[in-house]
């Protein structure tokens, strides 16, 4: 006699489910704009079951009450300091009311007690000048950084120990994060996505954020001129030009030819608008391509690389492991779509 047994149910996809608890600590004289960053990237991923990805949470250094900003108004914050005891990450906007973390390189009292309520092993990021209550915490003490190019002298002098970088938008030093000024911060908290939940759900984020998807953390803050003459040729025909074919190879002078310039006055000009020379342009480009053909389709490595322009899963290879420190195959495993595991989609 045979018995029947009952097949295991289906796990619980929401079984043991909690978002990545993301916590901003407002500091007086703090900019809007930049306490408004994290909310609005982190605010919007979802996974296919329309869970949020990250719970974003601001706090303050003293117990709920207003917060002075460097505007003609203050805002409300409804939570304390225990906050930063339950962050996964802490995220420290910039704030021109800094006191003697600012001038003397020295937490007060209060932020001190803050800021020893998290947890060891919290991912850390700041936002423009909110580098600067890290390093006086010494949790930047020989580690690269950044701030607003404006800062950055002032940051290397205080706190000769930190490895200070001007140059760049944003630095991953791994569990530390930091990041130039104002815009910066959105390229920072989208890099941040882009870690945690691949390139598909970060430059959904940013389409719907209406920015950029991807500007390299090694793209330089300051161009000499920002906003190119109106009476000079500019590179964008070419660049179009390079995306719409990027799985074929393209010399600069092909890319030159398009704008009708010579090689020089086209590399100057790229430059100038880009932040970068257009062999490192195509390269992230191709890279993002890469990023998300492994995401989204089920072809081979091999295949990828040619679509995506590399033309040897070798020479793919070794350019995602510079730009991201994993292989095309790890990459696939860990930000593979897959709708039955509950993978991040489109919000």
């Amino acid at each position: 006699m045979t018995s029947a047994t009952r097949s295991s149910p289906d796990p619980d996809p929401a079984a043991g489910f909690r978002p990545h608890r993301v916590v901003v600590l407002a500091l007086d004289g703090l900019l809007p704009f930049e306490l408004g960053i994290p909310h609005r990237i982190f605010g919007r991923p979802r996974d296919a079951l329309r869970r949020h990805l990250y719970e974003v949470v601001t706090c303050s250094v003293r117990p709920p009450g207003p917060v002075e900003t460097d505007a003609d108004f203050a805002i409300h914050v409804a939570h304390g300091p225990e906050a930063l005891a339950d962050a996964d990450t802490v995220i420290v906007p910039a704030s021109y009311e800094l006191g003697p973390v600012y001038d003397e390189g020295v937490l007060t009292d209060e932020l001190a007690a803050a800021l020893a309520r998290i947890r060891p092993g919290t991912r850390l990021a700041s936002i423009c000048t909110g580098v600067y209550v890290l390093a006086a915490a010494g949790l930047l003490d020989g580690r690269p950084a950044t701030t607003h190019w404006a800062d950055a002298e002032r940051l290397q002098r205080l706190f000769p120990k930190v490895e200070v970088d001007p140059d760049v938008l944003f630095i991953d030093d791994g569990d530390v994060l930091t990041s130039a000024g104002v815009a910066a911060g959105i390229d920072l908290c989208l890099h941040i996505v882009r870690r945690d939940h691949g390139a598909a759900v970060a430059n959904d984020v940013a389409r719907r954020t209406v920015v950029p998807p991807h500007r390299d953390g090694g793209q330089a803050q300051y161009i000499a001129r920002p906003v190119p003459d109106p009476q000079q040729a500019s590179t964008t025909t070419a660049r179009a030009w390079a995306l719409g074919r990027l799985h074929e190879p393209i010399q600069l002078r092909d890319m030159a030819a398009q704008e009708a310039m010579s090689i020089r006055t086209f590399t100057r000009r790229f430059r100038e608008e880009t932040g970068v020379s257009p062999g490192q342009w195509l390269t992230q480009q191709r890279v993002e391509r890469a990023r998300h053909l492994l995401e989204s389709t089920d072809r081979t490595v091999d295949q990828v690389a040619r679509d995506a322009g590399f033309g040897t899963a070798q020479s793919m290879r070794q350019h995602l492991q510079a730009a991201l420190g994993v292989t095309p195959t790890a990459y696939r495993r860990t930000f593979r779509t897959d709708r039955h595991k509950g993978a991040a989609v489109r919000t």
